[in-house]
């Protein structure tokens, strides 16, 4: 793998007149991640309008060793977008809808569409396109598929991977891998696929996708409820998939701490419940039925009552509310901001695990950092905690920020004696590629090494992330 070379550069712009960029000033908002975390640099910024374009650049960036970064709406939050010297990719611009066939539920859309938008092609046609996430009207298709993402609904119907049936790329070597079928069942072989995705352009540069599509249910709830502890948590979410048959689409726990930080720090936004309980958790049921799912929200809360599982609730009366209500849950990542920022983490553990790990973690990262501030939500449906300490009311920002990479080892050392992962729906990126090697198997490394070694031997694709 080498940067780009002169030649390679006048040969890249040679074969895609329009669709390149190299002057620094235009070339700038695709290098800087969107939180200002990382900033990188790149000769040339390519904009392919379609699949031809993308090979015919990958195939002269093969001839030359050259390397290659590939980038979709930019949110990802680990870093694995930014160019550090390499050319840069942007797929933003393949943007056709290929195929949408209900009877099939099934959508074929190239990686540009953008994950709001794919949404509202579902819906047009008749069918629901599951996956939502606070990024939904930048973050592209091809990008959700590279990092696997998850959202707020994965407990109903999985991550990213779950919900794609094919996939069209270039691979490393210029080659075309289309494989945009809307099978279900094809058992004739490996499931080459299933390597692209979550693969963080490691593979290929991913062009389409087929998409699996579902019926739009007919009735849709949201709810507050206040409890006393997370264990309480997890014994609701049992009884909701019990009383609900499988209904719940979200459920997303939040600790006290960070709806205070929501109140505080986001602008028109109002305590969900009368009382201010220690914890608290946001429930979406969805039925096939109209007045299913307000019916089973109401059985649901009047048994978690009942049980003491709850202290309060208060359950959405128009779409209104309920948009208010997903706000105090979004806007958790943005409050923490103003506190100075904070050591992030995206892990998953066992859901059985989850309040054990977060009393073991919390008591932990206390002890390290006394005074620093837990602030614990994320999707609990699916095990996904986004698990943040902040600084204390006054404390240094820098020296609390500088003892971060400390600190998250205390908390991924947790982590993996939960059996849990220090990356569950973000990806590695530059972020943690170096970091996982303390917690993967070296089997498990070796193996995806050479499954690498074997489709990109040069190294040119997004070279510098995993392993």
């Amino acid at each position: 793998m080498t940067l780009p070379t002169p030649e390679a550069l006048a040969e890249l712009k040679s074969a895609l007149p329009d669709a390149f960029i190299d002057d620094t000033v235009q070339m700038a908002p695709w290098l800087t991640e969107w939180r200002g975390r990382w900033t990188g640099h790149a000769p040339i910024v390519l904009q392919p309008r379609t699949t031809e374009e993308v090979k015919r650049a990958v195939e002269i960036c093969a001839r030359h060793g050259t390397a290659i970064v590939t980038q979709g709406g930019g949110t990802g939050l680990v870093g694995g977008q930014i160019p550090y010297g390499q050319v840069l990719l942007s797929t933003r611009k393949l943007r056709e809808v290929r195929d949408v066939t209900p009877l099939d539920d099934a959508m074929t859309v190239e990686a540009g569409v953008t994950l709001l938008e794919a949404q509202e092609i579902a819906k047009a046609n008749g069918r629901f396109f599951p996956l939502s996430l606070a990024a939904e009207g930048s973050a592209t298709i091809g990008g959700v598929i590279s990092t696997n993402a998850g959202g707020t609904q994965v407990l109903r119907y999985g991550m990213m991977r779950d919900l794609v049936l094919g996939i069209e790329a270039v691979l490393p070597s210029g080659e075309v891998f289309d494989g945009l079928k809307r099978l279900r069942k094809d058992n004739t072989g490996y499931d080459l696929k299933q390597l692209m995705i979550g693969g963080e352009g490691t593979l290929g540069v991913i062009t389409a996708a087929t998409l699996k599509l579902f019926p739009i249910m007919r009735s849709r709830c949201v709810a507050f409820v206040g409890l006393e502890s997370a264990a309480a948590s997890i014994e609701l979410l049992a009884r909701a998939k019990d009383e609900t048959g499988g209904g719940v689409e979200a459920f997303e726990m939040m600790k006290r701490l960070g709806m205070e930080l929501v109140l505080k720090n986001i602008p028109h936004t109002r305590e969900p419940l009368e009382s201010t309980p220690p914890w608290y958790v946001l429930i979406e049921i969805t039925n096939g039925t109209p007045g299913g799912a307000e019916a089973q929200m109401e059985r649901l809360l009047e048994v978690a009552f009942e049980e003491g599982l709850i202290t309060d609730a208060s359950i959405a009366q128009n779409d209104a509310q309920r948009a208010q209500f997903w706000r105090l849950r979004e806007e958790h990542s943005a409050a923490l901001k103003p506190e100075g920022g904070g050591w992030k983490h995206d892990v998953s553990v066992p859901i059985s695990r989850i309040a054990d790990f977060i009393e073991e973690a919390t008591a932990a990262i206390e002890a390290f950092h006394p005074g620093c501030r837990v602030s614990c939500f994320g999707h609990i449906g699916d095990g996904n905690l986004h698990y943040d300490i902040i600084p204390g009311v006054g404390e240094d920002i820098p020296a609390f920020i500088g003892r971060w990479k400390e600190g998250s080892t205390v908390v991924h050392d947790i982590v993996a004696r939960y059996d849990g992962s220090i990356s569950a729906e973000h990806g590695l990126g530059r972020l943690k590629t170096d970091e996982v090697k303390r917690y993967k198997n070296p089997v498990e490394i070796d193996l995806m090494a050479s499954i690498r070694r074997a489709i990109d031997p040069q190294r040119i694709m997004n070279p510098e992330i995993l392993f």
